[in-house]
């Protein structure tokens, strides 16, 4: 599929984005089931996204393209722990795009929107979350400038690991 950017907006989400925005959320949560063996089974809200949407330290953005909107991302303004640097930084999450929209550079388009809201904040800082063994994705955000600074490790343990 070609994809002209002219056809291309990136907006703040509105309510009316609701329904697209929940589906999208269940699609991200099935794509990351594989990466994640602590995830409920069923349907998974990680975050409320009308709140998000409403929240002022948050900016949501979808990116429509032909009246379709095919990817979301937010990025939020979150307090750093008292030993950092900053004081504040920009957190981004809720990164997707459909899967017959994807190669085409619109990730970037996103992220970049997103790290200027974040900059209009003032704050020179963002970070996200991506599961280490998904490896586009992780690419696709170093590719963007992000570093990996810190892995989440975990182990199951039962009694009989101590017998």
């Amino acid at each position: 599929m070609d994809i002209n950017l002219k056809n291309l907006s990136v907006r703040p989400a509105i309510n009316a984005d609701l329904p697209d925005l929940a589906k999208f959320l269940q699609f991200l949560v099935e794509a990351e089931r594989p990466f994640d063996p602590t995830l409920k089974d069923g349907e998974i809200f990680y975050y409320d996204i009308k709140d998000l949407i409403l929240d002022k330290a948050t900016e949501v953005l979808v990116m429509d393209y032909d009246n379709q909107i095919i990817g979301c991302g937010y990025a939020q303004i979150r307090s750093a722990k008292a030993y950092e640097k900053h004081e504040l930084f920009g957190y981004l999450g809720f990164m997707f795009v459909l899967p017959e929209f994807r190669g085409h550079g619109l990730n970037n388009v996103l992220l970049n929107e997103l790290k200027k809201w974040v900059l209009s904040q003032g704050i020179t800082e963002v970070r996200l979350e991506v599961y280490h063994d998904n490896n586009p994705a992780v690419r696709a955000y170093e590719k963007a400038g992000f570093k990996q600074i810190l892995t989440t490790m975990r182990c199951e343990i039962s009694p009989k690991n101590f017998d």
